[in-house]
């Protein structure tokens, strides 16, 4: 189901699966999409350039087996620079969710910033809280879901991620290996 939050500062978000109305808190997994779920290829809109990154797919289905809310937190600057539409960005969303399911796995929702300060499209050319380093997608995340923020944690592969989760008051981890499962285990988010 595609969801148009009407949320402050025109934050965004696709909801797939879990109920956000669940009340039993749970701890929570952010995942910046472009650079560690999938390989970063610059403003991947379309499934046929879309290539999960190794251990993805296996990190986001423990995840989802240990009970954690999983959520997507991502700046998507190439609607606002006229590259994609949010339609597209949502598509792709879909996409990588139904190709999840084919391995028992889901993202619970999914959070995107469209916007850019420099936007060739004016309607998204501002100085926003949800576009990373500020922590506007984790907190509507934390306010929407049950979301436990000191279970809770962040991989991303940028500093900005890094930032917007310290803000946000949860751990953030810097992914720049080839494999999401081997970090994650390496790092102590798995445990086998």
């Amino acid at each position: 189901m595609v969801d148009h939050q009407p949320a402050p500062k025109m934050l965004h978000r696709i909801d797939t699966t879990a109920s956000s109305l669940d009340t039993i808190s749970r701890p929570a997994v952010f995942f910046d999409r472009d650079g560690v779920l999938n390989v970063n290829l610059g403003f991947v809109y379309l499934p046929e350039d879309f290539q999960w990154i190794d251990g993805a797919i296996k990190t986001i289905k423990y995840f989802n087996n240990a009970k954690y809310l999983v959520f997507v937190v991502t700046n998507q600057s190439g609607v606002a620079r006229g590259y994609y539409t949010e339609n597209d960005v949502q598509q792709l969303h879909k996409w990588m969710n139904a190709e999840l399911a084919k391995q028992a796995a889901h993202i619970d929702a999914f959070y995107y910033c469209p916007h850019y300060p420099d936007a060739k499209l004016e309607q998204y050319r501002e100085v926003c809280q949800c576009r990373k380093p500020m922590p506007g997608l984790i907190q509507q995340a934390i306010r929407e879901w049950p979301v436990k923020p000191t279970k809770s944690f962040l991989i991303g592969d940028m500093d900005t991620d890094l930032k917007a989760a310290a803000t946000a008051g949860i751990k953030g981890y810097l992914f720049n290996e080839e494999n999401l499962f081997n970090f994650s285990t390496r790092v102590g988010l798995i445990k086998q």
